[in-house]
């Protein structure tokens, strides 16, 4: 499986605003933002960032990308299946992105990060409709449950991922139970109900030049 494995903080600091791809560590002073609000590279603090129309475009799409931890190719299959379906391709595109298992374990506040969560669910810490799975681009569907298997639940990274994840809004389309480490997609999410900083629309023009 091809993932990113480079700095996550030179991704946010590419993309100017925090992608919270670090879990916690982005919410201290330690977050690459704090320490060095610029661009990386030997020009970071003198280069402009991309204001055209296509820079814009492109930027928005590179975000996305490393908000999910999708590598290119695989984020244009999920545009061309979202392209295919009916009505907005956009909210499509998210929904997709959204109802990937480790997006969905991350949601649950099983994980700190999806980085994380992607992991977990490569080691088969996870259950789903009581089957082993570790496929983290499996796509959920409504009424699927998550378990965290028996042997995993005294694993710190899920507890700190419980505590942290209290800070977090609540989404509707999830239900979560925190004691027995079980939760269930009730639906697929609304637009608004995914707090994901993108405007999906800039992405629908870029691929549609």
């Amino acid at each position: 499986m091809a993932v990113y494995r480079g700095p996550a903080c030179k991704l946010c600091r590419r993309e100017g605003e925090k992608l919270f791809l670090k879990g916690e560590r982005c919410l201290t002073e330690k977050c690459g933002i704090e320490r060095r609000a610029y661009i990386p590279g030997q020009h970071g603090q003198t280069r402009r960032r991309a204001s055209s129309e296509y820079g814009r475009q492109l930027r928005e799409k590179q975000k996305a990308k490393r908000i999910y931890g999708v590598l290119e190719a695989q984020f244009r299959r999920y545009f061309d299946h979202a392209l295919r379906l009916k009505g907005v391709t956009g909210v499509h595109l998210m929904r997709q992105l959204e109802m990937r298992l480790d997006n969905v374990v991350y949601r649950m506040g099983f994980a700190p990060s999806r980085d994380t969560a992607r992991q977990l669910v490569l080691h088969g810490h996870f259950r789903i409709n009581a089957k082993s799975v570790n496929i983290p681009s499996m796509q959920m569907k409504t009424g699927d449950e998550i378990q965290v298997i028996d042997k995993s639940k005294e694993l710190n990274a899920i507890h700190i991922a419980l505590r942290t994840s209290a800070k977090r809004e609540e989404l509707a389309w999830l239900a979560v139970d925190k004691v027995k480490l079980t939760g269930k997609v009730i639906r697929a999410p609304e637009r608004d109900e995914i707090p994901t900083p993108v405007d999906e629309q800039l992405i629908v023009e870029l691929y549609s030049k």
